[in-house]
């Protein structure tokens, strides 16, 4: 007995260790102003694997009461000083409690090695948020919703697909960073002889990792920007290269993700279970966006009379990060979307 008793304290001792070692930043340094109708704190807490997550706290200035709560997370690559925290801040000045977090080795959050990015463990980064949600006495546990932006979309519909305590999911301009990784953009390297080929080239890399003691980063997004970049690609330079979006903690806006995190994407299938999912879920997509076809079809996998489809019309990609200058994110229908399925 005694020995289970010193191991307990022993691992609580360790996780207490593991949540002091984060610097928090305290400063406000997001991309997008600070509101005045919100409450902004910080926040620590820890997934399954031991890892602790670093939050950002949105919460509506005199609110009491247990509240209907969201946690927001991405894009893939980005951190919460950049979308997910506009997305988070926006809903909690229409009534809830939000939080923004960074996933797993990004960001302000541990984890090592850095810059990293697994199916599983950020799965697992959504279902760990809600644990947090739930465990907050100003939170109603049974009126929680979780927001995946780009690749965290169709993590949050997998996180959704698993975690039946999830009553609420949207999945905002979302890549299904499985089938992208193994099949490339619209599908056009989905054979077995093109996946050998990124097989290879990451196995080659982790030799040289190991051999160097330090793995190698993919680059974020291109810079300088070539002349005959495709539109999507200058669309992401324009955000996370430029004032609008660039944040100094975000992989894409510098040195991007460690070139061998992408091995284990080749041999997952994220939306293998979403036609399971009974919980509300919505899709939203830019009209003219490149990474429609991930969400349309998510869209046709899921089943049931809770699930909703977005289309924005005239909107790409990025505009549905911030805006893009022309109010691009439908909030409206997306508050309207958690009021009717949180409640």
């Amino acid at each position: 007995m005694t020995r289970f008793i010193l191991g307990a304290i022993f691992i609580a001792m360790t996780l207490t260790a593991n949540a002091a070692e984060l610097e928090l930043t305290q400063e406000w340094d997001k991309t997008f102003p600070k509101s005045e109708k919100v409450d902004h704190c910080k926040a620590t807490f820890q997934n399954r694997f031991g890892i602790t997550l670093a939050a950002d706290v949105y919460k509506p200035k005199g609110a009491t009461g247990r509240l209907a709560a969201i946690a927001v997370s991405g894009p893939f690559g980005a951190v919460k000083e950049q979308s997910s925290g506009l997305y988070a801040q926006t809903l909690a000045e229409r009534g809830f409690l939000t939080i923004a977090f960074d996933p797993s080795f990004t960001g302000e959050s541990g984890g090592s090695p850095r810059y990293v990015a697994s199916p599983d463990i950020n799965t697992e980064d959504f279902q760990a948020a809600v644990d947090y949600l739930i465990s907050r006495d100003d939170v109603d546990p049974e009126k929680i919703g979780i927001l995946g932006i780009c690749g965290w979309g169709g993590l949050a519909i997998n996180a959704a697909a698993i975690d039946t305590r999830i009553k609420a999911t949207v999945a905002s301009t979302m890549y299904d960073m499985t089938r992208v990784t193994a099949n490339g953009y619209y599908d056009s390297e989905d054979s077995a002889a093109e996946r050998m080929k990124k097989r290879d080239a990451m196995n080659a890399q982790r030799i040289v990792d190991f051999r160097s003691g330090a793995p190698k980063r993919g680059g974020g997004v291109v810079d300088p920007l070539p002349d005959d970049a495709p539109q999507f690609v200058k669309d992401y330079y324009a955000y996370y290269k430029t004032p609008r979006g660039f944040h100094p903690r975000s992989l894409n806006s510098t040195d991007g993700w460690n070139v061998t995190s992408f091995l284990s994407f080749l041999n997952a299938k994220l939306l293998a279970y979403a036609n399971e999912i009974e919980s509300a879920v919505m899709v939203v997509h830019g009209e003219k966006a490149h990474s429609r076809y991930f969400g349309e079809t998510a869209f046709k996998m899921l089943k049931g009379d809770n699930k909703e489809l977005l289309i924005v019309p005239g909107a790409s990609h990025c505009d549905l990060y911030d805006g893009g200058g022309k109010n691009a994110i439908p909030f409206d229908k997306i508050e309207a979307f958690y009021r009717k399925n949180l409640k």
